[in-house]
């Protein structure tokens, strides 16, 4: 199979690979959209050592089963392998397994390919008239629901809810997307990028600003910088909530002083439950998410200039799609 390979900062290669083999409790799924995420892009920086070359990364997927009694059966992929038998998996918090793998990351290769290898028990159908690379997205979003309804949860019952999200790349413009499908009408979305901004005011139909200076009771942040960390922090109204998703950098940033005197919850949140990736999926069918048309699709085979034009800003879409088979 043809497949995008890292190989080292800023290098990846498109050529042949042995095809993915399913294991007993495995299908083989023919991949035909998959997403570049924000760490795949770390990963092809240099700044991820949980990836290290050469590896196959990607783990935003939709496709066919092929082959078996499941074959033509269209899917969305969950990306998070788990135990499913530990305390945290038994409570229903599998992203928090201690065992857990995700592909596009040792021992499992990832979804810039031809094939993949998954657990059936990760897959959730793709009803017939929802285009695969729509369903692509499942991941993306999960990873905004499930911070959208942790930091909800945080807020006292009678207080305000006004949102702000830093950062308007896919997984800001999700959470965006998310809060106003748990009924947060008034969502704000900072981002400096004029095209991207522009992007997603034009064709997302969302608020975004290139910065601002009001205060929120709700803060999402989306990119993870010491930068952005520090604009939550000083944006955050007393008695408000932080959700922290981005994985930008590791220090820095955070204003412990105000969020300890102002009685402000920081929560780290990281992928998604089964749950939520279900929920998430069933949103996309139903059409709570909205249009889903803020992605671009390009060839797999061009890959390694999708990523060049992703460091140098020159994509304002917020999310593209890679196709294996064009």
């Amino acid at each position: 199979m043809k497949a995008l390979i890292y190989d080292g900062e800023q290098q990846l290669g498109y050529r042949e690979v042995a095809k993915a083999e399913p294991h007993d409790d495995e299908v083989l799924i023919r991949v035909e959209a998959v997403g570049i995420c924000g760490s795949d892009m770390h990963a092809y920086l240099g700044h991820d050592n949980r990836r290290p070359a050469p590896l196959i990364l990607g783990h935003e997927a939709a496709g066919t089963i092929e082959g078996g009694a499941q074959d033509g059966r269209r899917v969305t992929v969950n990306p998070l392998v788990t135990c499913q038998t530990c305390p945290a998996c038994k409570n229903g918090r599998q992203n928090l397994c201690k065992t857990r793998q995700i592909i596009s990351m040792p021992p499992r290769e990832g979804a810039f390919a031809q094939y993949l290898a998954m657990p059936d028990r990760n897959l959730v159908t793709v009803p017939e008239d929802v285009p695969l690379s729509k369903a692509a997205l499942a991941e993306p979003l999960a990873v905004s629901w499930h911070a959208a309804r942790l930091v909800l949860d945080t807020l006292h019952p009678q207080s305000e809810r006004r949102a702000l999200v830093i950062g308007g790349g896919a997984i800001g413009l999700a959470a965006a997307l998310a809060l106003k499908a748990m009924e947060i009408e008034d969502v704000t979305i900072i981002e400096p990028n004029s095209a991207r901004r522009a992007f997603l005011t034009d064709t997302c139909q969302q608020v975004a600003v290139a910065d601002t200076t009001e205060t929120f009771n709700i803060v999402i942040d989306a990119v993870g910088f010491a930068a952005t960390r520090a604009k939550a922090s000083e944006l955050a109204e007393p008695g408000g909530a932080i959700a922290h998703v981005g994985l930008g950098e590791d220090a820095g940033g955070i204003d412990v002083r105000r969020l300890t005197l102002q009685e402000i919850t920081f929560i780290g949140t990281y992928t998604y439950t089964d749950q939520d990736f279900r929920d998430t999926a069933q949103a996309i069918f139903d059409g709570r998410l909205g249009a889903l048309d803020w992605f671009e699709t390009r060839s797999l085979a061009d890959g390694a200039m999708a990523f060049q034009n992703l460091k140098s800003g020159l994509v304002s879409a917020p999310k593209i799609i890679l196709d294996p088979w064009a």
